[in-house]
């Protein structure tokens, strides 16, 4: 038997060994946890321990109750449980946004060259369609900050899946949802955001017309160009930060010839 913290990952094995072999699909529902408990030789806390993981890595949606519905169903999800430990890793400092930001930036300009091989047809207009609304929705100036930030993400995962990686796209979600964080801290620190929103849209209106137009080098600048300039005001922010503390720290410290708190005159 598995060593006891370890007894889960034989339900992991088992269903990745069925998702390869066809056996389970997406969709299907799961046995339950007595049933696998029983297969496997282990308890049904193990079990429920690793449909807790298997939820968190989105691969089972979980329901209680009875009936058809209830229990775990095989769903597919990469990029929410990539966006999550993405998320925490930059929340912990491990993950640091300039690497994310040049990781954007790999990804999105080569998805800019690469998009303008693909020929015309219903997934291109779709796609297309949907940047062209979301653009159009962020012109509206009423529009909440945090629907802004949540279209702007989607425009950029929108024009990348133009270039048909799925891995990419997957990747770009994730990394997207991952920086809600950074885009939130440097927008709440922005003297005039009004007027870096109405920037941000017209890098997206140029953005826009460069994949419209199957102009692959100006996309792939255009977006560089984006994706750096609204990291330069982070840049900066942190460089006011850091002169403010030093600032601080010059005031608060003893000048030379001053008697400590604890020293005698």
């Amino acid at each position: 038997m598995p060593a006891p913290s370890r007894t889960y990952t034989v339900v992991l094995d088992w269903l990745e060994d069925r998702l390869r072999s066809g056996g389970i699909a997406v969709g299907d529902k799961l046995p339950g946890e007595r049933a696998l408990a029983e297969e496997f030789g282990i308890s049904r806390a193990s079990v429920r321990e690793a449909i807790r993981i298997l939820d968190a890595m989105g691969l089972v949606r979980s329901s209680t109750g009875s009936g058809p519905n209830a229990g775990a169903i095989v769903i597919s999800e990469p990029s929410a449980a990539l966006a999550w430990a993405l998320r925490m890793h930059v929340a912990t400092r491990s993950l640091p946004v300039r690497d994310l930001v040049q990781t954007r930036l790999l990804l999105e300009t080569q998805s800019a060259h690469e998009a303008t091989a693909v020929p015309d047809g219903p997934e291109r207009d779709a796609a297309l369609g949907r940047a062209a609304e979301l653009v159009a929705a962020m012109d509206d100036p009423g529009l909440p900050d945090e629907d802004f930030h949540a279209r702007d993400a989607e425009f950029h995962v929108v024009l990348a899946s133009l270039a048909g990686n799925v891995v990419v796209g997957t990747i770009m979600a994730s990394l997207r949802q991952a920086m809600i964080g950074y885009v939130q801290e440097t927008v709440a620190g922005l003297d005039d955001w009004p007027a870096v929103r109405r920037t941000l849209q017209e890098h997206h209106e140029a953005i826009l017309a460069a994949f419209r137009d199957r102009r692959g080098e100006d996309a792939a600048a255009a977006l560089r160009e984006h994706i750096t300039w609204f990291f330069g005001l982070r840049v900066e922010q942190e460089e006011q930060q850091r002169q403010g503390r030093a600032a601080r720290e010059v005031r608060v410290r003893p000048s030379a010839g001053t008697p400590s708190a604890s020293g005698g005159s």
